[in-house]
């Protein structure tokens, strides 16, 4: 099996030419990835970006590798000097691509609500054409033809007994409570005992001129024949029973103030101290560690911020050397890069308040990058390069 995999084909000629060269030179050195990021001082990860053909390596990484491999480092950094321009063009490319693409999108995603609404608007004025005339409310069957309604019976129908073979005697006779002119139960009630009430008459038996009815409803403690005790008690019994109302009435309203009050010092409570947890990072994709303002301060590659998630947003030229603003959308940062550039260059980026410098400290090494500043959109970062030779440039 082949220690390295196939190149991609819509690489770049000199990019691949440029990487080619870089494996076989750690081919000819005999040395793993791990024992190379350890001798030249870049990670593992980088290592595999690079000699994968996924990312450039800097000119510090190439003349690193001269000095494990023993190679002469002129001839490598004109070879990377030629894949880096490559490079660039490439990523211009790339951008004109995407923004071509969204475009498009856009456009077909007007086109698609113009013709759902033309189609909707058409539909309904079908729906309406094809519309038949409304029910006439209140007449069924045949239109112009109005229900025919059965007779009623008449009041004295109505009102008639439905029990025409009851005796006469019954009606008028005495009954089983020796009640004259009560009948029982009404025929119209289904239960027993559902009738009115016997008010009791002089004719009823056992009863006295000058006693209560038996069947008259008395006050709770009212005895026969105490008729001024009667009206004194149930008077207290009333009073006893509007102020104990009264007592449960301010009860109840206590109660609400004192739960309501207690409720509103908790929200207050709650408002003071909100839980440090409220706020959730948003999903991002496979490999992007940080978004907004996690990335400040951090390094882009190490994020995973690099590669097909980088644009170049702004870009200006200081003597030689090449200054740019790159920004990703996705991690919602910015940083500065220069390259061209010599040992002692300088280049800041600033968002807001947020600023991040990085420089360039080894010799031969032509590009820097400074940490990543969160940005909203790529509009707000702003970089600045200040060279060795004391000449100054910024983006607009």
């Amino acid at each position: 099996m082949p220690r390295w995999k196939a190149l991609p084909d819509e690489l770049d000629p000199q990019i691949k030419e440029f990487t080619s060269q870089l494996r076989r030179l750690v081919d000819r050195s005999g040395l793993g990835i791990a024992a190379l990021a350890d001798r030249t001082g870049y990670s593992k990860t980088s290592w595999e970006r690079y000699l994968g053909g996924r990312l450039l390596a800097p000119k510090g990484a190439i003349v690193a590798l001269a000095e494990v491999t023993g190679t002469n480092p002129v001839h490598l950094t004109t070879m990377w000097e030629l894949a880096e321009r490559a490079w660039s063009r490439a990523e211009m490319r790339h951008d004109r691509t995407m923004e071509q693409i969204r475009i498009s999108q856009a456009r077909a995603a007007l086109g698609e609500f113009g013709a759902a609404e033309a189609e909707g608007t058409s539909g309904t004025k079908t729906a309406r054409r094809g519309a038949g005339p409304h029910p006439t409310p209140g007449i069924a069957g045949p239109a112009g033809v109005s229900p025919t309604i059965p007779p009623q019976p008449t009041a004295s129908e109505a009102d008639a007994p439905e029990d025409t073979d009851r005796p006469a005697a019954a009606a008028s006779g005495p009954n089983s409570w020796g009640l004259a002119g009560y009948q029982g139960p009404s025929p119209a009630s289904g239960r027993p005992g559902a009738g009115a009430r016997p008010s009791g008459t002089p004719d009823a038996p056992g009863w006295t001129p000058g006693t209560p009815n038996p069947y008259d409803v008395q006050s709770p403690g009212t005895r026969p024949g105490t008729g001024a005790s009667a009206k004194g008690s149930g008077g207290k019994g009333r009073l006893t029973m509007f102020l104990a109302g009264l007592v449960g009435v301010l009860v109840v309203i206590a109660a609400v103030f004192f739960f309501t009050h207690q409720g509103g010092d908790k929200k207050h409570g709650a408002a003071k101290s909100p839980s440090p947890t409220a706020s959730t990072d948003p999903s991002l994709p496979a490999g992007v560690k940080c978004s907004g303002s996690a990335c400040t301060g951090k390094d882009a590659e190490a994020m995973g911020c690099t590669g097909d998630l980088v644009t170049t947003a702004k870009t200006a030229t200081v003597g030689a050397t090449t200054l740019e603003v790159r920004y990703s959308k996705t991690c919602g940062a910015a940083w500065g890069r220069i390259t061209r550039a010599a040992q002692g260059d300088r280049v800041q980026v600033s968002a807001g308040k947020a600023r991040q410098t990085g420089d360039i400290t080894t010799a031969g090494d032509s590009i820097a990058y400074t940490p990543m500043v969160a940005v909203k959109d790529a509009a707000e970062a702003k970089a600045c390069a200040t060279l060795a030779s004391g000449r100054t440039g910024c983006t607009k």
